[in-house]
């Protein structure tokens, strides 16, 4: 694969991609793969969790960075090796990361921008990473309940997120996908807007967008909900946004443009009026990132393959009244998607 590239080596330090391909989970990891060899660079922190987790890989320990680490082998071995060119990830490395990279390495090595090798093979899930992501969405899933018995007029958007906070991890989550997202009454317009000091109003839209760590991969899931009864308009946004999803969610299977996924969706908010309040993508990949590729969005030409798992998450803000986003997470199949969301979607009323 390196050499349809014009690669003879890939140096990969981005943590998600080190733990992709080599299983370490901590934060100071390199890995150099060659066509013949791979190597795990760390530092003495790392010692024994490297032996415990790293596979596949030769693991050196140095007293230096990991890249540095990685620079100076390459000065013993590189010619033994025969690399003369080597791939880096740019989007992920620093312009002085890159420079002190280029000065520590033999002369005559030339550095190349690499394409996102280890993206594009994360993008297709195997059946152990569906699990992974299954259990993540389950133990998420099962916080909703927490969320509705916190809502309440009055009541700050911070501590709805922090009772989910604290519930995710007393069920065993590593962490929190993101920051949680609880934003009520007109603050529900702000698509990523983050739980405030707001108190919750008598009557609105709360959108409760969430995600739980769960063995490093992440779930992702919004449901939006209403204090007090909502108008008719109201119910009409809510209702447009849960066709505009239903209609995303038929349209995802193996084959498929995500550009057609995004765009089944958006057509029914623009039928229904509501087009120029969809502001943001239909979904993207999740994994052990909270944002991974493909991206659901207007222009873009990746087709879905079956493994992906991918969000659909449509929505509608109207400013100074509120917004409705509706989200799942799903597996993509060659005949369609598995949701792996359990959540029900009608409109609750608090």
């Amino acid at each position: 694969m390196l050499a349809t590239h014009r690669l003879d080596a890939l140096l990969i330090a981005h943590p998600p991609n080190v733990r992709y391909l080599c299983g370490f989970t901590g934060s100071a990891g390199a890995v150099l793969i060659s066509e013949s060899k791979s190597v795990f660079f760390t530092d003495g922190r790392y010692k024994e969790q490297a032996s415990l987790e790293v596979q596949g890989s030769r693991i050196i320990v140095a007293r230096k960075s990991p890249l540095a680490a990685a620079a100076e082998w390459l000065v013993r071995n590189a010619k033994k090796l025969g690399v003369k060119t080597l791939g880096i990830e740019a989007e992920h490395l620093s312009v002085a990361e890159r420079s002190r990279l280029a000065k520590a390495l033999p002369a005559g090595l030339r550095l190349r921008e690499a394409p996102p090798l280890a993206e594009q093979a994360r993008m297709i899930k195997d059946a152990e990473e569906i699990e992974q992501l299954r259990a993540a969405v389950l133990l998420g899933a099962n916080l909703f309940d927490v969320i509705l018995k916190a809502i309440h007029p009055g009541v700050k958007e911070t501590e709805v997120a922090a009772e989910l906070e604290y519930a995710a991890r007393r069920a065993g989550a590593d962490g929190m996908s993101f920051d949680t997202i609880v934003v009520s009454g007109a603050r529900s317009a702000l698509p990523h807007g983050r739980a405030s000091e707001a108190a919750i109003p008598p009557n609105g839209f709360v959108v409760c967008d969430f995600g739980v760590i769960l063995a490093g991969y992440r779930s992702d899931m919004t449901r939006t909900v209403h204090v007090g009864q909502p108008s008719q308009d109201m119910r009409r946004v809510y209702e447009a946004v849960r066709d505009a999803q239903q209609a995303a969610l038929e349209m995802v299977k193996a084959g498929v443009s995500v550009g057609e996924v995004d765009r089944s969706a958006r057509n029914v908010l623009i039928h229904k009026g509501l087009g120029k309040h969809f502001t943001h993508s239909t979904g993207h990949g999740v994994g052990l990132e909270i944002h991974e590729a493909p991206r659901l969005a207007a222009g873009q030409k990746d087709v879905l393959q079956a493994g992906m798992v991918i969000t659909i998450e449509p929505g509608a803000y109207i400013p100074g009244v509120g917004g409705v986003r509706i989200e799942d997470m799903v597996v993509v199949t060659d005949n369609g998607c598995q949701i792996l969301t359990p959540t029900a979607k009608e409109l609750i009323t608090i």
